[in-house]
């Protein structure tokens, strides 16, 4: 037998923490509001976000609170009626649908972004997969005599930088 909640529900510990802010950001939200200190204003706002930040705990309350009878959530949490045989009549086109949609949609994130363990390799013409061209890292060098330096021209800003050389690979 299930305990009966009366008043104030189950959540009763976020109720009164959601009270308690209610009242401390209030107190602190007047104080700005009716003292005559310099700092009012930091009493207005420090107020007004604890006002806000208790309605974390108003939601966490009344979440909390919320009745479900088991016969609704059966099918939510994969407890499948036995009389309905599995996925079957328009729910089931349904969900197969979404599973099919979401399927591709995730799928080609994977193709568009990083290559992952499941993303398609090139074929050829004859068939097989052909493997990715590999990445060459080149390393860059001054070259020559380091005392050569350029100019730069943008907007004369006089900013002196060594020559270097750039080689990049057919690959």
């Amino acid at each position: 037998m299930e305990p009966a909640y009366r008043g104030l529900g189950r959540c009763v510990c976020c109720f009164w923490l959601a009270v308690v802010f209610d009242i401390v950001g209030l107190a602190v939200l007047l104080l700005g509001v009716f003292v005559n200190v310099f700092f009012y204003d930091l009493l207005i706002y420090a107020g007004a976000i604890v006002i806000f930040l208790s309605l974390i705990w108003w939601v966490f309350w009344y979440s909390g609170n919320i009745e479900v009878p088991p016969s609704e959530l059966e099918d939510d949490v994969g407890l499948l009626k036995k009389n309905k045989g599995g996925l079957g009549g328009i729910s089931g086109a349904v969900r197969r649908l979404s599973s099919r949609v979401s399927t591709g949609i995730r799928n080609s994130f994977r193709r568009n972004g990083e290559p992952s363990h499941t993303a398609r390799m090139p074929r050829s013409a004859s068939g097989p997969p052909v493997s990715p061209p590999e990445r060459v890292t080149v390393a860059m060098a001054t070259m020559g005599n380091t005392t050569q330096t350029a100019t730069s021209s943008i907007a004369d800003c006089g900013v002196e930088m060594p020559h270097t050389a750039t080689e990049t690979s057919p690959a």
